[in-house]
């Protein structure tokens, strides 16, 4: 089994549809790690050796946000640069990381084809996460496919609750094994692992 660690992170929770849904159908799984960063850090002074650790105990690393101006909540970015620390995450002797796995679970309010070199954000999502890509090359890590809901606010109450089945049934499969490793590098975002035959079939 797995342990996956989900590093959440929404700075206003109550306004957003979408991630209470999915938090509803994550909390309290077991086998996952839920860390709310903001409800802990609420003024950003983050606790690094409690975060090291936490990292440090799980195979598979999520962050969890929003798609906010083309990247994460700022918590993300305080999280990043204070937690992956030279000599313990990436350098000559930063080797506490290698060998996990690292990803983003986002959500976004416009639609798929607007992310597009033709569409209104004129690139594509896994363009945009480079640096958490780059991150995790850097980190030892293996950056496997983005998790990505689109077009949120064009979805009733019935399309949020089915997305957050979907991402929980996501869940389960990471957690147990049930998805091979390559294949999570091979499809665009991870949604899709839902469609591919598993590794007992």
């Amino acid at each position: 089994m797995a342990r996956i660690l989900i590093n959440f992170a929404h700075p206003a929770l109550e306004k957003s549809r979408m991630q209470r849904e999915l938090l509803a159908m994550v909390k309290g799984m077991q086998g996952i790690t839920f860390n709310d960063l903001y409800e802990r850090y609420p003024d950003l002074d983050i606790d690094v050796n409690r975060e090291q650790e936490l990292l440090e105990k799980h195979d598979v690393i999520l962050m969890q946000h929003p798609f906010y101006w083309y990247s994460a909540p700022a918590i993300v970015k305080q999280w990043t640069d204070l937690v992956l620390e030279h000599g313990w995450a990436y350098g000559h002797q930063g080797k506490a990381l290698e060998g996990k796995y690292f990803t983003n679970i986002i959500s976004t309010g416009a639609s798929e084809s607007a992310y597009h070199e033709t569409g209104i954000h004129r690139f594509t999502i896994r363009q945009f996460l480079t640096p958490f890509i780059q991150t995790a090359v850097l980190c030892n890590m293996e950056y496997i496919s983005p998790y990505v809901i689109y077009g949120v606010h064009r979805m009733d109450i019935s399309d949020i609750k089915e997305a957050a089945q979907e991402y929980r049934r996501v869940l389960e499969g990471l957690r147990d094994d049930k998805f091979e490793p390559s294949a999570l590098l091979q499809v665009p975002n991870m949604n899709q692992i839902l469609q591919l035959p598993s590794p007992t079939q």
